[in-house]
């Protein structure tokens, strides 16, 4: 054999074998992602989450991902902005959809806009409902992506209407008809059980919101500068809140706890009750008794603020690293898995094609309750959310608790959360 040919034959054995090795190497290599989730929420979601994440690794071998179940919504954001600032980022996070402001003044998460390098990731962007990107989008900018999302919907027991000789099919249609079903079911037990409870812990601006749109009332502006606490029609909305409990006697005094008030209900202390969506198959699974939902009642419209979390992929990452979250994020919204979320859990399909999977069709077809939240949506608004949302959100919290205890007439009460707001917002005015 000739030398030449025989050592030009060795290098490019050696060249393709180094080839191989590398090729071997870089498909071997594994993007690691921390994610930081809310666990605070109706629901033993850590197993759903956990399986889902297995199934994500299991199609995606080069991807790991550890999910970090970190408490409430409030307890995360601040577990995972420490994590920024000591120097360990996070790739990715469930927060509240209403934090996008904090995130984006501390200048924490990135655009998807940013990472989408093809047209059918950019379509993606645009698949899911828009009142659920209200809250996720700032100038014209995609920073969060809707995923465990709700609205308030309304819970009543079928067995105490009928008790009390109402239309155990008919929930209330308006604040009127509420407070005379309350009061009915109320002196029909002889004082047992309560006519309704709408929580006032955990996130009493929340539920008011919902008050207050209902009232024809948006309690914020568009780009988060500015808050509407004290108008006459968010005055008249705690009033009637107020009310349920000291004129009419449907609901009791002081506040109703947030943490409690399912079991509250499953219990039947009370016969009906303003909740989260997201409580929707824990009610399902443990309710000893025929029960229905239904959107809010309405005074001059229905309506509900949306809730709960969006992912958010951080700043302080490598490209390839936010590549790979939005893998995970696209596949964990992909309708399929949507759909499977919302049946396992109760919140909602957030895009129109996890309602259009044959999965999910089937599922609202034996249980016609899961399909509310999403018909609610039509009637829905953003949930409050402005910059410093913090110390917005606790003056408006104060408040409400404040009128709900008699600390406060619902109109002081509200003008004093508004000098508070409007404190915090000033070096914001547009």
């Amino acid at each position: 054999m000739n030398p030449r040919i025989s050592k030009l034959s060795m290098l490019g054995g050696l060249a393709l074998g180094g080839l191989i090795s590398a090729g071997l190497s870089q498909a071997q290599e594994t993007t690691s992602l921390t994610m930081y989730y809310p666990v605070a929420v109706g629901g033993a979601l850590t197993e759903v989450v956990d399986g889902l994440v297995a199934d994500f690794e299991e199609a995606h071998p080069d991807i790991d991902v550890e999910a970090i179940y970190a408490g409430n919504y409030d307890d995360t954001r601040v577990r995972a902005m420490s994590a920024i600032e000591a120097g360990d980022t996070p790739q990715l996070s469930v927060l509240f959809s209403i934090d996008i402001y904090e995130l984006l003044e501390q200048d924490a998460i990135v655009a998807f806009d940013d990472i989408v390098e093809s047209g059918e990731e950019r379509e993606w962007l645009d698949s899911f409902y828009p009142g659920l990107m209200e809250n996720g989008r700032v100038d014209g900018k995609t920073y969060g992506i809707p995923f465990q999302r709700s609205t308030i919907v309304f819970y009543w027991n079928k067995e105490a209407f009928e008790a009390a000789g109402l239309d155990p099919e008919q929930p209330p249609e308006t604040w009127e008809e509420m407070v005379e079903m309350g009061a009915a079911i109320r002196e029909a037990s002889g004082g047992d059980q309560w006519g309704v409870m709408v929580p006032s812990t955990g996130y009493p601006y929340w539920m008011f919101q919902a008050f207050a749109f209902q009232n024809g009332h948006k309690l914020m502006s568009d780009d988060g500068t500015e808050v509407y606490f004290d108008d006459p029609a968010a005055i008249e909305a705690l009033e009637y809140w107020v009310s349920l409990a000291d004129e009419h006697d449907a609901m009791p005094d002081g506040t109703v706890e947030w943490g409690t008030l399912r079991q509250n209900f499953i219990e039947q202390s009370t016969a009906m009750m303003w909740h989260s969506t997201g409580n929707l198959t824990a009610v399902k699974n443990e309710a000893g008794f025929d029960f229905g939902v239904a959107m809010l009642p309405k005074k001059t419209q229905r309506g509900s603020p949306t809730g709960g979390g969006n992912f958010y992929i951080f700043k302080d990452t490598s490209e390839q690293e936010q590549r790979a979250a939005m893998t995970f994020i696209r596949w964990m919204t992909a309708p399929e898995r949507a759909a499977a979320w919302s049946m396992e859990t109760g919140y909602m399909g957030v895009s129109p094609a996890a309602y259009e999977t044959e999965a999910l069709q089937q599922y609202i077809e034996s249980f016609p309750p899961a399909a509310v939240a999403r018909d609610q949506l039509e009637h829905s608004t953003a949930e409050l959310a402005t910059y410093q949302g913090g110390r917005v959100r606790r003056a408006l919290d104060n408040a409400v608790q404040a009128a709900l205890t008699g600390q406060m007439s619902a109109e002081e009460a509200l003008k004093q959360a508004q000098a508070e707001a409007e404190a915090a917002l000033r070096r914001y005015a547009r």
